[in-house]
């Protein structure tokens, strides 16, 4: 896959995580789980998406655009994409503002069903 797709994906699933000012560490494995899965994602290609997004500014509507861009009319790819990031939603404390996010994500991953 792509780099720059497996970026926004690692993008969106790493804002969930710095939202919640979760513990990088601990989220690790998980994350690097998750993108390995579908995303041809190594380990340690993984843990840096995942350190990079704490620490740098982003824009998640145009991490969106370019899944939308890449991913076309593969509405299957884009529900495991909305799986993923519900994994990373309920591996910790959920709050409103997750579910917030999610459901803004899923809207523009799916605007026919909005």
């Amino acid at each position: 896959m792509d780099k720059k797709i497996k970026r926004s994906v690692a993008t969106l699933l790493a804002h969930i995580i710095k939202v919640d000012n979760r513990d990088v560490e601990k989220e690790i494995p998980l994350f690097c789980s998750l993108m390995g899965q579908n995303f041809e994602c190594n380990k340690e290609e993984a843990a840096e998406f995942l350190k990079q997004a704490m620490h740098e500014e982003y824009n998640i509507d145009e991490h969106v655009e370019i899944i939308n861009k890449a991913l076309k009319d593969d509405k299957l790819s884009k529900m495991h994409i909305l799986e993923q990031l519900n994994h990373i939603i309920y591996s910790d404390t959920i709050t409103e503002v997750d579910y917030k996010i999610f459901d803004a994500i899923k809207k523009k991953l799916f605007p026919e069903i909005v």
